[in-house]
């Protein structure tokens, strides 16, 4: 018989409701991030392992993409111009940088909360604090899923509801070692109302196709 040079199966990882994880992701993984139930977002940060002072940059990838929804085969740069992420696969199409993550100051003036939920961005300091990140150190997150409308005229910017449905899923490829920040959104107007998870593979670069 031939060798069993099966590889060991991937798998799927859930995020709660409302909260975070970090992790570390070496260059050549892909990292699968799905919506499980639909019209869920998910925050997504990375910071390079060699040095966590670069990070994955809102402006940088939207001035040298040229429009602000990002789709498969676009870029995601960093504050030093390099390449971080590549979307390698895409079912929706439609995913943004334009707001930050919602923190307890998001829901204390946008919502008027008076005990605020500490949202995405409480929820990536805490996962990344044991990789040495602090707060001031988290920026502009890369909005999976998210549907950011813009008026052409007056620059205004509307939330609806994501166009992912349930089981759609985005992937990208890591150009370099990683350290990633990912949520399950905890803003109820970017989620239509609803809390719901987000699951997420990582496939070793040894086990993925190769980029087309």
């Amino acid at each position: 018989m031939p060798p069993d040079t099966a590889l060991p199966p991937i798998r799927r990882q859930e995020i709660a409701p409302r909260s975070g994880v970090a992790f570390e992701l070496a260059k050549g993984d892909r990292l699968t991030i799905i919506d499980p139930k639909g019209e869920q977002v998910a925050d997504l940060l990375a910071f390079s392992v060699a040095d966590r002072d670069e990070v994955i940059s809102s402006g940088r990838t939207l001035d040298y993409a040229s429009r602000i929804y990002l789709t498969t085969g676009d870029p995601i740069y960093s504050n030093r111009s390099n390449v971080l992420l590549r979307i390698v696969e895409d079912t929706v199409g439609r995913h943004d940088f334009l707001l930050t993550p919602c923190s307890a100051d998001t829901f204390r003036i946008i919502y008027g909360d008076t005990h605020p939920h500490h949202g995405c961005f409480g929820n990536l300091a805490a996962a990344l604090a044991p990789y040495g990140i602090e707060p001031d150190r988290i920026p502009v997150a890369f909005n999976v899923f998210m549907n950011v409308v813009v008026n052409g005229e007056t620059g205004e910017l509307k939330v609806e509801p994501p166009l992912s449905r349930a089981g759609d899923h985005v992937t990208f490829e890591a150009e370099t070692d990683l350290i990633i920040g990912l949520t399950a959104c905890s803003a109820l107007q970017s989620n239509n109302n609803a809390f719901k998870p987000i699951h997420y593979e990582i496939r070793p670069a040894d086990a993925a196709p190769q980029s087309p």
